[in-house]
């Protein structure tokens, strides 16, 4: 079933067109990752999708319903049911772990007998109880990454939007990352869409690879596909 659509979406920041002519189907429970180079339009898609900006021309669905059109935002990112892990991770430096996972839950109202639980259950999932008063400067690089991911998924989303998580990481912890990401989706079930200039992380991560160049798809296909392609 299509959950994200972007149809001939296409955004231009003054003279540079950062999207240009972009249509993609992203279905529920797909692990889609956009490859390309530094300056592609990878990121301006998750922007679009996520409703921090909307596109000049072409509309934004989402699971069938008009988010965006024609330089309008109809759907607010907060009614999007989408969660976003950005590239600098965005923590709240003065809050804990929870007080970082709370803050989203209570900006939609939820009660706090629920926002204890899901905080609880979430925390776990990603071994950080023990953790749970730290704030973000005293954690690792990895124990961050787990923070940003744990905060984005406590608020039970359709889809989560990854913006090169990982890129600033060792290659084992990466890899390490990477499974872990991938556990959580196998076990919660959303959409992921991740963004990434790194072949061998859209590799271990997708079931389908859409490859950005100059503000357009050049190949979307299977990581298989997309391979024997190169």
């Amino acid at each position: 079933m299509k959950l994200l659509e972007l149809d001939s979406v296409r955004l231009a920041y003054g003279e540079r067109v950062a999207v240009d002519g972009v249509s993609l189907t992203v279905n529920e429970g797909e692990r889609t990752v956009i490859l390309g180079p530094s300056g592609c339009g990878k990121t301006t898609i998750l922007r679009l999708l996520a409703g921090l900006a909307a596109p000049d021309r072409g509309r934004v669905l989402i699971s069938g319903q008009l988010a965006s059109a024609d330089g309008r935002i109809l759907i607010e990112p907060e009614r999007r049911g989408l969660g976003m892990v950005f590239q600098d991770l965005a923590l709240w430096p003065h809050l804990s772990v929870i007080g970082n996972l709370d803050l989203g839950l209570r900006a939609r109202g939820v009660p706090r007998t629920e926002r204890k639980r899901r905080i609880h259950e979430m925390l776990e999932l990603v071994e950080l109880t023990e953790l749970a008063a730290a704030r973000p400067g005293e954690l690792s690089g990895g124990q961050q990454q787990r923070v940003a991911l744990a905060r984005a998924l406590v608020l039970e989303p359709r889809a989560l939007l990854m913006d090169e998580p990982l890129s600033s990481l060792d290659p084992e912890l990466n890899r390490r990352l990477r499974e872990e990401i991938l556990a959580l989706q196998a076990r919660l079930g959303f959409t992921l869409v991740y963004v990434t200039h790194d072949r061998e992380e859209a590799s271990g991560l997708a079931t389908r690879i859409v490859i950005m160049n100059r503000g357009q798809v050049v190949r979307d296909g299977s990581p298989e596909d997309v391979s024997a392609a190169r």
